[in-house]
């Protein structure tokens, strides 16, 4: 292993990571131990977190793990599990450098996946809320989709559709939107584009679980943005702001019958659902 990085090792909530960030603190990426995945921002980074995590498994005698996939039943993830995950392991990797951050509000990984997390926690009280008002509604958090860290915040499971719903928590922003245009703050974010894939991904995977076609459509929330303007709604994608999210669920036409929800759900609930 480089004497120049420095490798930290995660073990929570079934994950099981080294986070490898350079001697000066920057972070570099994170290797998955059970897939033997590097995830780095590029090639090079990608190079060292592979070196770096190969080398201490090697020097710590690690064992792979067998290569049956554990099930673990997604109904009981907490909402904003995930990015809270991503949170705990960057202020864990840098703690003195979080906590100057946070007490300057300095804007860093840590405060965007903590920030997030709290957003995805909003959502899911809006969700709880549906279901108790319809119990045919129901819900599963933070669910982890295929092998190199990516997770749906919340997929919604009712009688108006099958939804992949994408929080996106910022705080007293002003969010524009015109077609495949996302603004922040005036900054174009690749957020439309990423709900289609996820509510694509999402409906190839239950289809191929339950052995019928299953429609998911993407939805993204805004939370608790200053003001959210739609000039032209996005193709494929429905943008709805938290305060209205509950009402516009319950306001969807029926289209599935209860049978076909209850299969939907079961095979939801199944972690090895989402890692084909």
């Amino acid at each position: 292993m480089r004497d120049d990085v420095v490798v930290t090792r995660w073990q929570r909530y079934g994950h099981d990571r080294l986070y490898v960030r350079a001697a000066d603190g920057t972070e570099l990426g994170w290797w998955d131990v059970a897939s033997g995945r590097a995830h780095a921002g590029t090639a090079e980074r990608e190079s060292t977190v592979t070196a770096a995590a190969t080398g201490w498994l090697a020097r710590h005698g690690h064992v792979p793990a067998a290569t049956d996939r554990p099930v673990y039943d997604l109904a009981h993830s907490e909402p904003g599990s995930a990015a809270r995950v991503q949170a705990r392991a960057a202020r864990d990797a840098a703690p003195v450098r979080t906590f100057f951050a946070r007490l300057l509000g300095a804007r860093t990984e840590e405060r965007a996946w903590r920030i997030g997390a709290d957003g995805e926690a909003i959502v899911a009280a809006e969700l709880a809320g549906v279901r108790l008002r319809d119990p045919r509604w129901c819900a599963l958090h933070a669910i982890p989709v295929g092998d190199r860290g990516s997770d749906i915040d919340h997929l919604v499971i009712g009688p108006g559709c099958i939804y992949t719903v994408n929080t996106k928590h910022h705080p007293r922003a002003s969010i524009w939107i015109a077609g495949n245009t996302f603004l922040v703050n005036g900054t174009n974010q690749p957020y439309l584009r990423n709900s289609r894939h996820e509510a694509a991904r999402a409906a190839r995977l239950l289809t191929a679980a339950v052995g019928f076609p299953v429609h998911v459509e993407a939805v993204i929330v805004p939370v608790n943005a200053r003001s959210v303007t739609i000039k032209r709604a996005p193709d494929g994608v429905h943008v709805v702001p938290r305060g209205q999210f509950a009402r516009w669920l319950l306001q969807q036409e029926d289209f599935y019958p209860l049978p076909a929800l209850h299969s939907i759900y079961e095979a939801a609930r199944r972690s090895t659902t989402w890692q084909r």
